[in-house]
């Protein structure tokens, strides 16, 4: 199946996350959860002359949160603020590459959510 692919990168994105942990003194800081699963995300963000230095996540939740926001955070590292901005949850569901429910929709995208939160109306 062409999906196997895909959810063996989800899965050691799971796994093996990318960015987790913490930030000493970040320029900024997000956070969010999904009631409806138990997904918790915080997130810290150094950000330098407008573009994302070091991005780190915390939390916990189902494998496709926090492989998406691992994914996510390897994603926006050295992008601008502006550009990271305009990610989209399509954005999310293309990285992603596998069919999602509304409900898993709100667990790949929370990682999202929780960085437009973090940079607020910086760009």
């Amino acid at each position: 199946m062409a999906y196997d692919i895909y959810q063996e990168e989800i899965l050691e994105h799971y796994k093996k996350p990318h960015n987790k942990g913490s930030l000493d003194h970040p320029d900024k800081f997000g956070h969010g959860n999904n009631p409806v699963c138990g997904d918790d995300i915080s997130m810290y963000l150094k950000v330098n002359n407008g573009v994302i230095a070091d991005i780190k996540f915390d939390g916990r939740g189902c494998a496709i949160s926090q492989a998406s926001v691992s994914m996510l955070t390897d994603r926006l590292k050295g992008m601008s603020v502006t550009d990271a901005m305009s990610l989209s949850p399509d954005d999310i569901k293309e990285m992603l590459h596998i069919p999602l429910s509304a409900v898993r929709i709100k667990c790949a995208t929370l990682g999202l959510k929780v960085f437009q939160e973090a940079v607020g109306d910086e760009k």
